[in-house]
């Protein structure tokens, strides 16, 4: 788990790519202090597996469902990435619980000014939308953000300037493609709401007739 504060920002130093798959090998400084071989760290919001270990890098392997998933198989060498190391027990939960499993890709539609802080539209797929509720928090390339707005076709959020100074984010521009993880929370909470299937599904669930003869009116 991240809460979706980014440390640092890193830079893509090489990509091997495979048949479906590739080996990112990732420059960094903080991230990598008491960091060990299986540890995880979220790279532009994905969680990845640290699979070797130098003093200023590390390597990570990428699988074909999260290049299909996220942007990561789009990078060139040089690239600003966010990185976050997994959550400790007992450190403050500063954004919100991420999961570093991408839920898919959006991209950016516009970048305005307005006095100290900076609004980003972001288009999105309406299966991404429906998770994204105005105030509610969305993750962006890892970063966890407030959500300002939303309609049909995209959301806004506004980002303060030290969020822009420590994040990749100053450098995206109009038509950019960002990894978006919606909140856990909300996808749980349909799945649990949702009704049951199969055999097990016979008379489950709440209705007003069970409430009324338990008492409940």
């Amino acid at each position: 788990m991240f809460t979706g504060i980014v440390e640092e920002k890193g830079r893509l130093l090489s990509i091997e790519k495979g048949a479906v798959s590739a080996i990112l090998t990732i420059g960094a400084g903080r991230v990598l202090e008491g960091t060990k071989i299986g540890d995880s760290i979220a790279v532009n919001g994905v969680c990845l597996t640290v699979t070797t270990l130098g003093s200023d890098r590390f390597s990570a392997d990428v699988m074909a469902e999260t290049l299909r998933r996220s942007s990561l198989g789009n990078l060139s060498v040089g690239a600003s990435l966010n990185l976050e190391r997994a959550l400790a027990v007992g450190d403050r939960l500063g954004g919100h619980i991420v999961s570093g499993h991408i839920d898919g890709t959006g991209r950016i539609t516009e970048i305005r000014q307005e006095d100290n802080a900076v609004w980003y539209r972001i288009e999105a797929d309406a299966k991404l939308l429906r998770y994204i509720v105005e105030k509610g928090s969305i993750a962006i390339d890892g970063i966890s953000l407030t959500v300002a707005t939303v309609d049909s076709r995209s959301f806004q959020v506004s980002v303060i300037p030290h969020t822009r100074e420590v994040t990749a984010l100053s450098e995206r521009k109009i038509g950019d493609t960002v990894n978006l993880e919606n909140d856990i929370i909300g996808k749980y909470v349909e799945r649990l709401l949702a009704p049951a299937s199969g055999e097990d599904a016979k008379g489950s669930g709440l209705t007003m007739d069970f409430l009324a003869e338990h008492g409940f009116y």
